[in-house]
């Protein structure tokens, strides 16, 4: 009878054979061994475990086959945030962004990138501790996410634990879970058969994978997984660069991808690090014309500088870094019919005609409504109601009508005609000269009401959890609220005779609104519904002005000036903040103990007036608390040297911005100067 001590051994060399073959199969896609041999390897393993439940560890790579269900998932909070990207459509955004990324960067050095496919699946965070894997996190906001680990261990291609001898002692990684276009319309077909929810798109199952309470059902699921970037990486031996970021072992995203390849972890087949910007074009140009033969969705490229150093010295916004860039595919397009054309009230008052579809899927999702924007934009296509038309849809953009198709006509087709008075409340629409938008001038008309209060408390505003369409819609039948500031006055004793309300979930909204007072300065000057600001402006606004007061308060010929802001939009600030109810809504907003961490992190006055620029990399404090620093004595921190910034950081390797300063005249400090003045040398 074999001794324990040999079962043990046969146990740990079975572990490391079967690791040995995932990373062969999951990361290399160059396996060793048929389907049967690694099942017969894997089997061996499973009955040597049953029988000796004593040398069962977390990380075996039997642990997969899922743990016990759930009762929920609980919250998450990470300290680097995960942040979206901007998009690119064309090649001129493409252009045009890497026109900004040179301006804030300079290209003395040479620009490289490194090229990745867009995988159109669910983001999440893997950490791993001393070689572990112990957390499987969804991206959520950015900040706080749901712990989905049990349901992560059973994703095939996640290692649960790193390979090689030396691994970090800590390590958090950003990816993608997604599934093969082929296995998602077996499953759908199963699901159908079996009278289960039937998903529209791969990543809409993906999403349902990750999110079951029995992780079991997660297992079952043909789920995959790519890197695609880093999060934190602690106590790394030994680094692989002279140039590499303090405490991790590479200096490039290039090297960040190598080397988390050789610890296991898959990475996408198609990166690709180019050096030219003419490279990047024809790695995009051979993508699309790959798109559909890949086995998994793809709805574009992501672009992004390789050199750490540069990104860190092009900095990021609230929600996205200046480093990097989606650029999107053109969107896919179907033909359908249009069978009439209704006309929608949104929050400015803008009267948008959508037309009515005979259903068609437009890039795995089935579309019955689509834009028209205006009745310029008709008359400029010639779309007629009753029209065949293409539809095509981009990403999670609202379907659009592309152009209608003549040859198809019956005759029977009949033009549209723009209502000349609002179809919600009955006030006549107006039209302002120079504009193509018709509205309603009623600011009390009940559609654009719901509305204002659904931006305000959508995800990317306020972010009020359960206040949806038809709670808002009750609300305003109600009479309960008139504008957002009213939210923070309801009562549970209001909300609970609400239909499909009782007083628990009266209760659960009431503590979402609570909640929704701690918030960020950039999702408050989005939530207000100024027209034209969008999250980017609002990210742009929150960086040059500390308060919503100083942005109400500035003028609009010094908004105008600000780069990504100019002179329409700076006039529709203008605009918002002078009409007396806005203002009073403000107020109450304040009055009701909605803040930002803007302002609650004001602890002095010491560089009050101050706009400070970090350029180069600090040696005794991280650029993210070096501008936390000054923000809480009162200064201003911007991404780029301009006639307002008073003061620039120099570190090391300074560059084209510490050249702009000194051209500018601006005052420039060290890192030592900067310690000193802040107090903290």
């Amino acid at each position: 009878m074999p001794s324990k001590r040999s079962i043990e051994k046969e146990i740990e060399s079975l572990r490391n054979e079967i690791r040995h073959h995932n990373y062969r199969y999951y990361v290399l896609n160059d396996p060793l061994v048929s389907d049967a041999e690694y099942d017969r390897l894997f089997r061996r393993l499973l009955d040597l475990e049953k029988d000796h439940p004593e040398f069962i560890t977390t990380d075996s790579p039997t642990q997969k086959v899922g743990a016990a269900p759930q009762k929920d998932f609980k919250a998450i909070t990470r300290e680097t945030p995960m942040l979206s990207l901007e998009n690119a459509m064309d090649q001129d955004e493409f252009a045009e962004w890497r026109e900004r990324l040179i301006r804030e960067i300079g290209e003395a050095g040479g620009v490289d990138y490194v090229c990745e496919p867009k995988v159109d699946g669910v983001a999440v965070e893997l950490v791993f501790r001393d070689g572990v894997l112990t957390q499987g996190a969804t991206r959520g906001d950015g900040i706080n996410g749901e712990d989905i680990t049990e349901n992560i261990k059973t994703v095939r291609p996640i290692p649960l634990r790193l390979r090689g001898k030396n691994p970090p002692r800590y390590l958090s990684v950003r990816g993608e879970v997604f599934m093969d276009k082929a296995d998602f319309e077996r499953l759908n077909k199963q699901q159908m058969k079996t009278g289960e929810k039937v998903y529209a798109n791969p990543r809409n199952l993906t999403a349902g994978s990750l999110k079951q309470l029995d992780p079991k059902i997660t297992a079952s699921r043909p789920l995959k997984f790519v890197v695609y970037g880093i999060g934190e990486v602690r106590g790394a031996g030994g680094s692989r660069s002279a140039r590499a970021r303090p405490g991790t072992p590479f200096s490039s995203q290039w090297e960040f991808l190598e080397t988390v390849r050789e610890w296991g972890l898959p990475i996408s087949s198609y990166s690709k690090r180019c050096v030219q910007y003419k490279e990047v074009i024809a790695y995009y140009d051979d993508l699309l014309k790959k798109r559909d033969r890949l086995p998994y969705e793809i709805d574009g490229v992501v672009i992004k500088l390789n050199d750490f150093d540069s990104q860190k010295e092009a900095g990021s916004r609230a929600r996205s870094p200046r480093w990097a860039v989606a650029w999107k595919f053109p969107p896919h397009e179907e033909r359908t019919r249009i069978i009439g054309i209704d006309v929608q009230v949104g929050r400015t008052g803008a009267l948008t005609p959508v037309a009515r579809l005979e259903p068609v899927p437009v890039g795995g999702v089935t579309v019955s409504n689509a834009t028209l924007h205006n009745e310029d934009e008709i008359n400029k296509k010639g779309v007629l109601v009753g029209d065949w038309v293409f539809v095509r849809r981009a990403g999670d953009v609202i379907p659009e009508v592309v152009a209608p198709i003549p040859e198809l006509r019956s005759g029977e087709e009949r033009a549209f005609n723009m209502p000349k008075k609002c179809p919600v409340c009955g006030t006549p629409v107006v039209r302002e000269e120079g504009e193509a938008v018709t509205r309603c001038p009623n600011l009390e008309c009940d559609a654009q009401v719901r509305e204002r209060i659904r931006h305000f408390a959508s995800r990317e505003a306020m972010d009020i959890e359960g206040l949806g369409e038809k709670l808002v819609a009750q609300l305003v039948d109600a009479g309960l609220v008139k504008n957002p500031a009213d939210l923070y006055d309801l009562t549970v004793g209001e909300l609970a005779p609400l239909e499909r309300m009782a007083e628990k979930s009266a209760e659960n909204i009431i503590n979402a609104i609570e909640k929704s007072k701690s918030t960020t300065l950039p999702r408050l000057i989005f939530a207000l519904g100024i027209r034209n600001v969008g999250v980017t402006v609002a990210e742009i606004l929150a960086e040059c002005y500390p308060t919503v007061e100083a942005v109400r308060d500035a003028p609009e010929e010094e908004i105008a000036e600000l780069y990504g802001v100019g002179p329409v939009i700076a006039k529709e600030v203008s605009r918002f903040f002078s009409e007396k109810r806005n203002r009073t809504m403000l107020g109450r907003l304040v009055a009701a103990g909605v803040h930002y961490v803007t302002a609650s992190g004001v602890e002095s006055e010491q560089l009050a007036g101050e706009v400070f620029v970090f350029t180069g990399g600090l040696t005794r404090m991280s650029r993210e608390r070096a501008e936390s620093e000054v923000k809480k004595r009162g200064a201003r921190t911007s991404s780029s040297v301009s006639n307002k910034t008073t003061i620039v950081v120099a570190g090391v390797k300074a560059g084209s911005k510490l050249a702009k300063a000194e051209k500018l005249g601006i005052r420039i400090i060290g890192e030592d100067e900067f310690l000193t003045l802040i107090g903290a040398s």
